[in-house]
């Protein structure tokens, strides 16, 4: 009854009170491994980590999620309230760059993340035996896993490689180094070193070019016009011998037919 007493205005300045009125938020803060920001953890493979999600100044129990990447992981009840871990086992190179991020279950926009940055030394691989004809181009790739990146060199035979504008050409990607040589000469011929430098390790593969003589291109014209030739004289051999042999039945079946006339 009251709400009908009262006037339109009234009404309107009451709503604009109510509008203004403090909206329930959260105080919650979220930390991982006692650390309150987002954080890199600096990490090896082989290596076991363990991730502890805590939930400060809560008013009562909140749940926690936890996601590797998009995923979320699954996590047992008594693991949920308040305070939540997470065990990282056997991490490998392929963990590098990975995250992990924490949330409440109320209100996931209060979150927390870790990335897994995992150290390793170089390793090398590729075809490390090689051969090429003169004239032709080839490529030597080295490929590399490495975290930190390495620095990588060309070095044959012991030296630093001395590149040649018009022929040498390097094409470095996080993965790969390769070596491109056009018009291979025989002076091309030798061990090449692909070298992987980082703060952990030094890693050395060589690689065997070996340059074959230039082969003598095939005349398949004059080949093609050789067959036809041949096969023209067997066709025409043929053809007379089969004229012959129908001369000589001809004249057993009639031996007297000239002296009958």
């Amino acid at each position: 009854m009251a709400w009908k007493n009262r006037s339109p205005l009234q009404m309107c300045r009451l709503l604009v009170v109510i509008s203004f009125l403090p909206s329930k938020t959260t105080s919650s803060v979220l930390t991982v491994n006692g650390k309150a920001e987002n954080y890199t953890l600096e990490t090896q493979p082989g290596v076991y980590e363990s991730l502890e999600c805590t939930v400060h100044n809560h008013t009562g129990d909140e749940e926690l999620l936890w996601y590797r990447e998009k995923d979320r992981i699954d996590l047992k009840p008594i693991n949920k309230i308040n305070s939540s871990s997470v065990c990282v086992s056997s991490i490998s190179e392929d963990d590098n760059g990975v995250s992990f991020t924490c949330k409440l279950q109320s209100d996931q926009t209060v979150s927390i993340s870790v990335v897994l940055n995992v150290t390793y030394p170089p390793s090398l691989s590729g075809d490390n035996f090689r051969t090429a004809e003169e004239d032709s181009d080839v490529d030597l790739v080295c490929s590399v896993k490495s975290n930190p990146q390495a620095q990588m060199m060309w070095y044959k035979n012991n030296s630093a490689l001395v590149l040649e504008k018009s022929r040498h050409r390097i094409q470095q990607t996080r993965e790969s180094f390769q070596l491109s040589i056009t018009k291979v000469k025989k002076s091309d011929q030798g061990t090449y070193s692909c070298i992987a430098s980082s703060p952990l390790k030094i890693e050395t593969m060589d690689f065997q070019l070996v340059v074959s003589d230039k082969s003598t291109p095939v005349p398949t014209e004059a080949i093609i016009a050789a067959c036809v030739v041949v096969f023209l004289t067997l066709c025409f051999g043929l053809f007379a011998r089969r004229e012959r042999m129908m001369k000589l039945c001809i004249k057993k079946k009639d031996p007297d037919r000239d002296t009958a006339l």
